[in-house]
């Protein structure tokens, strides 16, 4: 599953807070508090919850409600139901209004967090919690709470300082432990990731993230049988929401495909992608990433040569020695690139954060922002510049005298910005065969987003990729220095030769440090569907998945002729 387990706020001891609370601090907007309930009412809500008698607090907060009264306890209450019948959307509200009234009730602010966790909000979420643990520091599920905010925004280094420390405090805290396991399982860590999954199912024998962790590393350790047995009991079991059901399918897809079992694995993957889609349908569909790509792409052809680079000198040089753009397509090989070049001390990379935030929404919201792209001046593109290393710093990272690497396969589609903003820069465009991509991209999981919807369809997917290509290539033939193009399947067959080349084009010296992509995996910050793969190390075996679903994928696949041709790889 995509979240580790959760605790609900009635767990932390401090959930429904019912005596007295202090005034709300004035809030321009807000509506005034509504005229509190009688004790007694909050002393018979107090008696159901020492009870245990849930359903019947919330139905005595929820009348209390009805006749005018508010209260934050009323109101978490009502959170609560709402929470357990599914809708989060009208708990948020409820919490919201409930954090206003009581800002420092930790059990208010620690169910806002986790309503915001159940909203797949993660980045909204970990201020949340942060302000939870500046009101209870040693409270060990708000450390954990706040491991699972930074694991959703892909940010596991920082994730698992967050679980360790709850780990210290409290050594037995089961979201902390499942989310190490998660965590270890998507590094390629198994072995560390089964023994971490152990502890939690001797306590909770159904939680999902622990299964799942422990299924992983049955699979890594040759043990489908069992692999199979735990997923399919998984999937079977209605408690599971639909996001973990489609990583269980998912998951058994691969098993299956392991197994030559190829038409249960096709179906398992179909399936777990036809959850995901409908179940992310009314925020992704209409965004239309791939028509905006054409259209920027139509901006292109339209106006060949105007997007030229700024003149020589005129933008003020960064902190950087050099500056890399690591680009291509999802799945064609840029973590592989990053973790070689990584190997010399050179290179600091950063990846997969959006570093290029503030140009893009200037520049690149609407294709026809293009022109102003075009027209800017050297102020407003060095303003830019700033901009785009001010968040390079506040990712932790200080690119001063360094190779500084940027990899962020769909930054593709910010080119237009990059080549604006840093005309001297390098950049790597990373290829594979386009059959291998699109499979892959269609059978792995991403982060959710609008560009990632489309991953979800294998046509939809293939014509992605033939848009991205085409604005890609155009702006390659625009460029005024041309690129260096890294094929992955030479990179896999004569991995020394074409890693001295590109350490000769982006300036730094070969080492045989490069070769350990796996050991430097372990201390990845982001953990990309590649990340457990490369655990091993180099590998040769990973092309041609697709070849034995090539009857199913050739009417979907027919976009990728072109790129098949032009990149030179085989059509059959």
């Amino acid at each position: 599953m995509s979240q580790p387990p959760r605790i609900r706020p009635l767990s932390t001891g401090f959930s429904y807070r019912v005596g007295p609370q202090p005034a709300p601090a004035a809030q321009p907007g807000a509506a005034p508090p509504g005229p509190p309930p009688p004790q007694s009412v909050l002393d018979a809500i107090g008696e159901r919850i020492v009870a245990r008698d849930m359903p019947g607090a919330f139905a005595a907060a929820e009348a209390a409600l009805a006749e005018g009264y508010e209260h934050p306890a009323l109101l978490n209450l009502s959170a609560g139901r709402l929470e357990a019948e599914g809708k989060p959307g009208e708990a948020l509200i409820r919490l919201q209004r409930a954090r206003h009234l009581a800002p420092g009730d930790p059990g208010v602010v620690n169910a806002l967090g986790l309503c915001l966790l159940a909203l797949e909000a993660p980045a909204e979420a970990e201020p949340v919690f942060r302000d939870l643990l500046a009101l209870v520091p040693d409270f060990a599920p708000a450390h954990a709470n706040l491991g699972q905010a930074l694991a959703g925004s892909g940010r596991l280094d920082r994730a698992s300082v967050a679980y360790r420390r709850a780990l210290e405090i409290d050594p037995d805290q089961i979201i902390a432990l499942a989310g190490l396991a998660v965590i270890a399982a998507r590094r390629g860590a198994f072995a560390e990731a089964e023994s971490l999954a152990d502890r939690v199912l001797a306590r909770a024998p159904d939680a999902a993230d622990a299964l799942m962790a422990k299924a992983r590393a049955e699979v890594d350790d040759g043990r489908l049988g069992e692999a199979e047995a735990r997923l399919r009991t998984l999937i079977a079991d209605p408690r599971l929401p639909g996001v973990g059901t489609a990583d269980a399918l998912n998951l058994l897809g691969d098993v299956l495909d392991l197994k030559d079992e190829h038409l249960g694995a096709f179906g398992a993957w179909s399936g777990g992608n036809d959850i995901l889609r409908r179940h992310y349908a009314h925020r992704f569909t209409g965004t239309g990433a791939v028509e905006h790509t054409r259209r920027m792409d139509g901006w292109l052809a339209r106006h060949p040569g105007r997007l030229r680079s700024p003149a020589a000198g005129s933008l003020p040089p960064g902190p950087a020695r050099s500056h890399v753009f690591l680009l291509g397509f999802p799945r064609s090989g840029t973590t592989l690139l990053e973790a070689a070049l990584t190997g010399s001390p050179e290179v600091i990379a950063l990846e997969e954060q959006e570093a290029l935030a503030d140009g893009v929404r200037r520049y690149l919201r609407d294709p026809t922002d293009l022109s102003a792209l075009a027209d800017a001046g050297a102020a407003d593109l060095a303003a830019f510049r700033d901009a785009y290393w001010k968040r390079v710093r506040e990712a932790g990272l200080d690119p001063e005298g360094k190779v500084f690497l940027d990899r962020y396969p769909l930054n593709s589609l910010k080119l237009p910005l990059i080549q604006r903003l840093f005309p001297e820069a390098t950049i790597l465009f990373a290829l594979r065969d386009p059959r291998d991509v699109v499979f892959s991209c269609w059978r792995r999981r991403f982060q959710m987003s609008a560009p990632m919807f489309h991953l979800l369809d294998l046509r939809s997917a293939a014509g992605f990729y033939d848009a991205v290509m085409t604005f890609s290539m155009r702006l390659e033939g625009q460029s005024a220095s041309p690129w260096t193009f890294v094929r992955h399947e030479a990179l896999l067959e004569d991995f020394t030769s074409v890693m001295q080349s590109i350490c000769e084009t982006v300036g730094v010296e070969w080492t045989e440090a490069m070769r350990d992509v796996g050991g430097r995996n372990a201390d990845r910050a982001i953990a990309t569907p590649s990340a457990a793969q490369l655990a091993g190390g180099l590998r040769t075996d990973g092309g041609g998945a697709w070849r034995p679903y090539a009857d199913r994928l050739a009417e979907p696949f027919a976009p990728l002729a072109p790129w098949l041709s032009r990149f030179g790889y085989p059509g059959s």
